[in-house]
């Protein structure tokens, strides 16, 4: 099991939604200390931090391709996109086929 990435305290629903992408595509990951922003001072912040885990190390470099387009995929692109996989025409701000759900590439 290997560290995929550590998120900000108020990014914990980011952290949530990436850890459902990854799943959907077939990556096995754990989030962990997602509970703990309630304890910040009890015991120090960057112990408090949510931290995403892919459980199985075979599938960590596809995680982090796909965590990579993640981060860096925030301005939309101005036209309309084709999925790949099932042909559906999604508008340019959404990141994944709103049909098959696959990631945009």
């Amino acid at each position: 099991m290997k560290k995929l990435h550590v998120f900000c305290y108020w990014d914990r629903l980011q952290a949530g939604l990436l850890r459902e992408i990854l799943v959907h595509e077939g990556i096995d990951c754990l989030l962990r200390n997602d509970q703990l922003s309630s304890a910040v001072g009890e015991i120090p912040f960057v112990e408090c931090h949510p931290e995403l885990w892919v459980v199985d190390d075979e599938a960590f470099p596809r995680a982090e391709l796909f965590l990579k387009a993640w981060l860096e995929n925030n301005m939309p692109a101005a036209d309309p996109w084709v999925c790949p996989h099932c042909g559906e025409c999604s508008e340019s701000q959404f990141g994944a086929c709103w049909a098959c759900g696959r990631l945009r590439e």
